[in-house]
């Protein structure tokens, strides 16, 4: 603005100049053709009244300069003039100046030479005896005086264009600078041109919109990352062109990506030809899912394109860590499958019991190890029932069931008293040791994580072996340890034990009585408790099973 304000005003000044100087030299002109045409006029009287005096020798010897004398008789004939032979000049009878003069007795003209580029003032004078004495004089054009005047013109307009310049570039300053110095984030508290005025409060209308509009946008943009950031799945939020508008802390973790990846094009942060797959349906509004595996884990991956005025403008790629859901479901399928077949071969077993009994196809010395195989495979399917009735109640979270105070280590002794007849008649040695430690907990739970894993050591033991249950106090926590010397589980075993149904040795644990939900009563208790389970074993060594309490003080 300041540039165009400093041409203008140079253009301005110059413009004036020069059209100042053209009317002046106008002016000037026509003043000084005027003053000469005076001039010509008075030396013309002279020169009537000279030759009125002297007639004709008035001209002898006379050379005036810059002026042309001609003596002309009534009928237009040169009797005399100044530059010419007489002879060869043409009749001056039709002049302006002549006529002028011979009607009134003066007359004056000017004629322009377009040759010369000169403009010649004639003055004529009637004698008494009817002759006209005529004087001219030669007059420069108003273009020839200003090529005359050129240098000084010139030397003046130098002048001039460095002065227009100074002032041209002061006044810009002076007039855009209120302007540069408008405080635009106070519109309204400005001194300046009244004129601005309307704009300064429109402005100030406009900035308070607009701030009220960064306020809304701020909070939900806060709002949205306080959701976003905090979820466990990942989120991307995608213009139709697959470049990254917004990414959350999960997306970034499973991307191994930074904040940086914003402005980029996804496939410049993962590669991945599914991921490509699923971006192709973006523009045709499709939505879909895919099952893709990442770093050890599976992930749902799940596009919805996002519509504004009927126009897909972007995306977003929502990603769900599926992996403990296909696994409760796979487990789930497991779980149906081994209770159906848990519950089958019991069943059959009494059914063909009963069907032998019924048909009196049973010997009479046979019927009552028929109707013990019953009664074990009844008890058995009841244990098997109530297990799985007690696991689902701790899936539920044990609802319902109060925590009190429980000293684990008399909880211990009790459990080994009541197996101690079944030690015994395995032939295992089994003891207790440690002290006294209280922790916050769910007796039943307590008594069903004691009493399955030393129930597990005596069953998995070999004759003579021992099983010992340890209670103890440490800074942190409260120890419970059950350590046998059986027949132990193999390393690729260890981390599946607490499975539902799983057993190393099927045909052991079923000879045993085992319903192969123990060990998975004992990690949903112990996680109840927030306790933590450790198992060391090694195959015909024996086995070691600890359980880590949570406690903030030892009684």
């Amino acid at each position: 603005m300041t540039k165009r304000i400093f041409r203008s005003i140079c253009l301005v000044a110059i413009a004036v100049f020069l059209a100042s100087v053209t009317l002046f030299c106008c002016v000037l002109y026509d003043y000084f053709g005027n003053v000469q045409q005076n001039g010509l006029k008075t030396q013309t009287e002279l020169a009537a009244r000279g030759v009125e005096a002297v007639g004709a020798e008035y001209f002898e010897g006379l050379f005036p300069k810059g002026y042309r004398i001609s003596w002309i008789d009534s009928d237009g004939n040169v009797l005399y003039d100044s530059e010419a032979e007489t002879s060869e000049m043409e009749n001056h009878l039709e002049r302006a100046e002549i006529e002028e003069a011979l009607e009134s007795g003066y007359g004056e003209s000017s004629r322009y030479s377009v040759t010369l580029m000169e403009r010649t003032l004639y003055s004529a004078k009637r004698l008494s005896d009817g002759t006209v004495i005529r004087l001219s004089v030669a007059q420069s054009t108003l273009l020839t005086l200003l090529l005359g005047m050129m240098q000084p013109i010139a030397i003046i307009m130098v002048i001039a264009v460095v002065i227009s310049f100074w002032l041209a570039h002061r006044l810009s300053k002076n007039i855009t600078a209120p302007l540069n110095e408008l405080d635009l984030d106070d519109p309204l508290n400005n001194e300046g041109y009244d004129e601005l005025s309307p704009l300064l409060r429109r402005i100030d209308v406009q900035q308070r919109q607009i701030r009220r509009q960064e306020d809304e946008l701020r909070q939900k943009q806060e709002e949205f990352e306080a959701v976003t950031e905090n979820m466990a799945e990942g989120i991307i939020l995608l213009n139709v062109k697959g470049v990254i508008l917004g990414i959350n802390r999960a997306a970034s973790s499973l991307f191994g990506a930074t904040r940086d990846c914003i402005g980029k094009h996804i496939l410049s942060v993962d590669r991945n030809i599914e991921i490509s797959e699923l971006l192709s349906e973006i523009k045709e509004g499709i939505q879909k899912e895919k099952i893709i595996d990442r770093n050890g884990r599976r992930y749902q991956f799940s596009i919805s394109p996002v519509s504004e005025d009927n126009d897909i403008s972007g995306a977003v790629l929502l990603m769900l860590d599926v992996t403990e859901k296909e696994r409760a479901e796979q487990m789930r399928r497991e779980f149906t499958a081994n209770v159906s077949h848990e519950l089958k071969t019991p069943l059959h077993t009494i059914a063909g019991c009963a069907e032998l009994l019924e048909n009196d196809m049973v010997r009479g010395e046979d019927v009552p190890r028929f109707y013990a195989q019953i009664r074990r495979e009844s008890r058995r399917m009841i244990s098997l029932v109530e297990d799985i009735i007690r696991l689902s109640h701790l899936d539920e979270g044990a609802a319902g069931m109060k925590r009190e105070k429980v000293d684990l280590f008399m909880l211990a002794e009790e459990t080994v008293r009541l197996l101690s007849d079944e030690a015994k008649s395995a032939g295992i040695d089994i003891s207790v040791e440690g002290e006294s430690a209280e922790i916050e907990g769910i007796p039943q739970l307590l008594e069903s994580i004691v009493y399955n894993l030393t129930d597990n050591a005596i069953k998995y033991n070999r004759r003579g072996g021992t099983v010992k249950v340890t209670v103890g106090c440490t800074a942190k926590s409260v120890r419970l340890c059950v350590k046998d010397s059986g027949i132990g589980i193999p390393q690729e075993f260890c981390e599946r034990v607490f499975e539902r149904f799983y057993r190393v040795d099927k045909s052991r644990s079923k000879e045993l009585g085992g319903t192969g939900l123990g060990l998975s009563i004992v990690k949903h208790a112990a996680n109840l408790h927030d306790a933590k389970i450790e198992l060391q074993s090694r195959e015909g060594e024996g086995t070691s099973v600890t359980v880590l309490f949570p406690k903030e003080e030892c009684v």
